[in-house]
């Protein structure tokens, strides 16, 4: 097994329950509320400022061109990219980005990114994947259970947008990049080391259900 393939396998139970959470299936069949999505939203976008500040860590920790511009090239897909998904549903949904950005970011979501960026400060490349992987495959992997339970959902006149974003191809490449590093970055790693990054993923994985719990909850 590669350590993408080990990562995977420690979290399954956790993972199994992002596809019957009420908030995802709720993208999935387009019954989801507005105004849950919309507090969703904001804390996602205050969310991924800072994990975008993970990978610039990982620029930082790189001890080779290749991994620092792979790093590097991620917070660029991230902050025009992915955040640009975010944008087009704040417009559509009222949201300026100064509320966004003057909005209080929620407890579980500053719980959720100040240990991502502990575990990529303490630790390594290899450390920072670990804390990075978990939200970006998740994320993948649930866009793609929903088309298979509702194969018109990437078509739904609002939620639409979401799910086919990250169930697109050009999503699933920036993912492979993604594990193909950390699969490079962990060929010598021990017994010792492997299970630490196991640890990481797995909390951040914890992290991602707190994070879909708090928005169906929309709570602070």
């Amino acid at each position: 097994m590669t350590i993408t393939e080990r990562l995977l396998s420690s979290v399954q139970e956790i993972w199994a329950g992002y596809h019957t959470h009420p908030f995802v299936m709720g993208i999935g069949d387009g019954s989801l509320d507005q105004e849950k999505f919309r507090y969703y939203m904001i804390q996602d976008y205050l969310y991924l400022i800072d994990y975008t500040r993970v990978f610039a860590v990982g620029v930082a920790k790189a001890k080779d061109l290749s991994v620092m511009k792979l790093f590097a090239a991620s917070t660029h897909t991230i902050l025009d990219g992915e955040m640009d998904i975010h944008r087009t549903y704040m417009k559509r949904l009222g949201i300026s980005l100064d509320e966004a950005e003057n909005t209080p970011v929620a407890l579980d979501n500053r719980s959720y990114t100040s240990y991502m960026l502990r575990a990529a400060y303490e630790g390594g490349e290899a450390e920072v994947m670990a804390a990075i992987l978990s939200c970006a495959l998740s994320y993948e992997a649930i866009a793609k259970e929903i088309l298979k339970k509702n194969p018109e959902a990437d078509r739904h006149p609002f939620y639409g947008e979401w799910v086919s974003g990250y169930a697109s191809a050009e999503y699933h490449m920036e993912n492979e990049r993604l594990t193909g590093l950390m699969n490079r970055l962990t060929a010598d790693y021990t017994p010792a080391q492997i299970e630490r990054l196991i640890d990481i993923f797995t909390a951040c994985s914890r992290y991602e259900m707190s994070f879909w719990d708090m928005a169906w909850e929309m709570r602070l």
